[in-house]
C-alpha cells in the first residue's frame, strides 16, 4: 500500500512537470482551475482533519509551531517565488537565464515537508489526493521555468525526477516518525505536523486569494473551489459515519 501511495505522489509531480513538453503555451487555464480546487481541498483538510488531530494532544506549543510553519513558507517563497501556486517567473541575465538553484531547493524542501502528515492514520487517503493534485500545477510551473531558463531537456527531466521523489521520501520518513512509530523522533511528530499545517494554511489561503481576478471570482474557479471543499467535507462525514457504524 505504501508503494502505491509513493507512486501516486511521484507520478502526479513527474507527469505534471513533463507535460510542459507537450502542452502549448496559453493553454494552461485548466491548471489554474486545478490550483483553485487543490487550494480549497487542502484548506478543508486542515480544518476538518489535521488541526483537530494535532490539537487533540492538548499541547499548548502546537499553535506556536503552526505559526512557525506559516512563517517558514513565507521564507521559502522568497526563493521559489510562488511556484507552489503555479507562478512562472524567469529572471534573465546578460548571458542567458541562470539555473534556479534556490527555487529547486525551496520546492524540494516544500514537497518533502508536505508529505510528512501522511503518517497520520486519519485522513491519509484524503490528504494523499490533495497533495497529488496540488503537485500537478506546481510541477508544471517548475518545468516551465527550467525550460525558459534554457536548461537542457535532460537536466530538466532530471530535476523533475528529483522534485517528484521528495514527497515519497517525506511519506516514507513519516511512517517512521508517526504517532505509532518507535524511536526518539516520534515524540516530536505533533510539532512536525503543526509546522506542516502552517505551510498548508499559507499555501491554500494564498491560492484561494489569488484565484480571483480584480477581486471578482471567475465562475469556473468558484465552482472548482466549492467542489474541492465539498469533496473534503463529504469524505469527512462519510468517514465519521463509517467510524460510528463500527
Amino acid at each position: 500500500m505504501e508503494l502505491i501511495k509513493s507512486l501516486i505522489l511521484f507520478g502526479s509531480a513527474f507527469l505534471g512537470g513533463i507535460a510542459v513538453f507537450f502542452i502549448q503555451k496559453g493553454t494552461t487555464k485548466q491548471l489554474k482551475l486545478i490550483l483553485s480546487f487543490s487550494g480549497a481541498y487542502l484548506f478543508a483538510i486542515c480544518a476538518l482533519h489535521l488541526m483537530p488531530e494535532v490539537y487533540s494532544s492538548h499541547n499548548p506549543l502546537v499553535g506556536l509551531f503552526v505559526l512557525v510553519g506559516f512563517a517558514f513558507q513565507i521564507i521559502l517563497e522568497q526563493f521559489s517565488e510562488g511556484v507552489e501556486h503555479g507562478h512562472i517567473h524567469v529572471h534573465s541575465h546578460e548571458h542567458g537565464s541562470a539555473f534556479p538553484i534556490g527555487l529547486m531547493i525551496s520546492l524540494c524542501l516544500h514537497a518533502f515537508l508536505e508529505a510528512l502528515p501522511l503518517a497520520s492514520s486519519e485522513a491519509q487517503n484524503e490528504l494523499l489526493f490533495g497533495i497529488a493534485v496540488h503537485h500537478i500545477p506546481a510541477a508544471f510551473a517548475l518545468g516551465s521555468i527550467l525550460v525558459q531558463s534554457h536548461v537542457s531537456k535532460q537536466t530538466t527531466i532530471l530535476m523533475l525526477v528529483l522534485f517528484a521523489i521528495m514527497s515519497p521520501a517525506g511519506f516514507i520518513l513519516s511512517k517512521n516518525l508517526g504517532p505509532n512509530a518507535s524511536g526518539v523522533l516520534s515524540q516530536y511528530f505533533d510539532y512536525i505536523m503543526a509546522v506542516v499545517i502552517g505551510i498548508f494554511l499559507h499555501i491554500s489561503t494564498t491560492i484561494l486569494f489569488e484565484a480571483s481576478e480584480d477581486h471578482k471570482f471567475n465562475f469556473y474557479k468558484t465552482i472548482a473551489i466549492f467542489l474541492g471543499a465539498g469533496i473534503s467535507i463529504t469524505l469527512f462525514f462519510l468517514q465519521g459515519a463509517h467510524a460510528h457504524s463500527h
